[in-house]
């Protein structure tokens, strides 16, 4: 049974269904690109982590600031924070070691998870498949964990790891975007033409 307070929510994401379609082509886009050129520079990888971060983390702020009704977005609203303040980070500092490259990626890849994670249990009986959401972030934070369990990988390795994890999460966070666009008329909002 749905809970009627939460379904602020399945209609924040039913109507910005196109915004998760979005995250997840530009996951994987930034996937294949990792692994189709595994011998970037560092600085070629913080600048494709940074754009990717700081990108993700705009399309999850601007689908709370497109949504009319308020609740509790906060969990989306810092998702998308997160994202803008590691790509920021990333940019800023674009010398940095491979480590803590690494461990910048690993401490992302854990917060985003865990906002995933509670973002989808809050769902849980609102919608559909909200399992997608709480794959990608159970990805999320065992990518971020595996991280920072072997920070000494290499770049090579790095690369490929960081490219296989964001063409999962992308395909994950595209299908989800489908299916919400496919029940828009189970929230009440007009099926796209």
């Amino acid at each position: 049974m749905r809970h009627p307070g939460r379904r602020w929510i399945t209609r924040l994401f039913a109507y910005s269904w196109w915004l998760l379609a979005l995250r997840g082509i530009l996951a994987i886009a930034f996937g294949i690109a990792a692994l189709a050129w595994p011998g970037l520079t560092l600085v070629v990888l913080v600048t494709l982590f940074g754009a990717y971060a700081i990108v993700d983390g705009a399309v999850a702020i601007l689908s709370v600031v497109r949504h009319q009704e308020r609740g509790r977005w906060w969990v989306v609203l810092v998702e998308g924070f997160l994202g803008v303040g590691a790509g920021l980070v990333a940019f800023a500092m674009p010398g940095i070691t491979a480590v803590v490259l690494v461990l910048l990626i690993g401490a992302w890849a854990i917060l985003t998870g865990v906002m995933e994670v509670i973002a989808a249990v809050r769902l849980r009986r609102e919608m559909e498949d909200e399992w997608l959401l709480g794959l990608a972030g159970i990805l999320s934070v065992v990518f971020g964990a595996a991280i920072f369990v072997f920070p000494g990988a290499g770049a090579l390795a790095l690369v490929t790891l960081i490219g296989a994890y964001s063409i999962v999460f992308g395909v994950a966070m595209l299908f989800l975007g489908f299916r919400l666009r496919n029940a828009r008329s189970t929230v009440g909002l007009p099926r796209p033409a």
